[in-house]
């Protein structure tokens, strides 16, 4: 059996694919369906789990940003159904799974100013998605013999719960219903660069991600910052890479207002 798995691995690793950003190799030995299965039931687990938030204008306003940001996605990402839901949670978080689910925590709309900072956290999440982000940390955890026997198939009810919550952590969350965890910092280098194009092609102004991290930052000076930023390289040196990349997106941002594309969610 494990003669098999490292024989997928090897053909699969050898693959590409492109997001935008230059292709590298990854190693993604779960498919679409069984990735898209996992998502929705962890995210049935979180909805259960955890108090959804009855502000109804929230609601709205994150429908509208997630609304507006899948109309840039590639086209498998932009017709699959989303779910958009928000969590009664103090905590400045947010994250989106595969098969078409996003949250955003309460405590995200006391640091975001705008509906562009919302865009610029809800793109860097769904770029993850879009990244098969998840999938290739699960097939990591596949290949090392730590998730599932076999090739990376998913068995739902009949996994084991130590199963569960090795699967759980491959799509960036814990078995301890309500914690994200955090991904390694070249995917967040890589959905932060994906979520501000995004954004940028959606109308959001690009710029605005640099003030969403920069709010981060502030949320608490005096400790650790939140846990969504743990993994990101030092936080100067990503605010100043965004920073310098913003004048290479205005075309975008632009080209996106004259077509049209003018979110008005806030």
């Amino acid at each position: 059996m494990k003669r098999h798995i490292f024989l997928a691995a090897a053909v699969i690793s050898a693959l590409g694919f492109s997001t935008g950003l230059q292709a590298r190799r990854q190693l993604l030995l779960v498919s679409d369906t069984q990735m898209n299965q996992m998502g929705s039931e962890a995210f049935e687990k979180l909805k259960s789990g955890n108090k959804l938030s009855s502000d109804k204008k929230k609601l709205a306003q994150t429908q509208c940003v997630v609304n507006a940001l899948i109309a840039v996605l590639p086209e498998k990402q932009a017709r699959q159904a989303w779910e958009v839901q928000v969590f009664e949670d103090d905590s400045p978080n947010a994250f989106a799974l595969p098969g078409g689910k996003v949250g955003v925590n309460t405590g995200m709309f006391k640091v975001i100013k705008s509906q562009d900072e919302l865009a610029a956290v809800i793109g860097h999440e769904i770029a993850h998605v879009v990244s098969q982000h998840a999938n290739e940390r699960v097939s990591q955890q596949t290949l090392t013999g730590l998730v599932l026997q076999g090739a990376g198939a998913y068995a739902g009810s009949k996994t084991s719960s130590n199963n569960t919550q090795l699967l759980m952590a491959g799509l960036g969350l814990s078995a301890q219903v309500g914690l994200l965890l955090p991904f390694s910092r070249k995917h967040e280098n890589e959905a932060d660069i994906l979520g501000q194009k995004y954004m940028a092609n959606a109308g959001f102004d690009p710029a605005k991600a640099v003030n969403l991290w920069e709010n981060m930052m502030a949320v608490n000076k005096n400790g650790s910052p939140p846990q969504i930023l743990s993994t990101h390289p030092d936080s100067k040196n990503r605010i100043k890479t965004l920073k310098e990349r913003t004048p290479g997106l205005m075309d975008n941002f632009q080209a996106a207002r004259k077509a049209g594309k003018k979110p008005s969610c806030f």
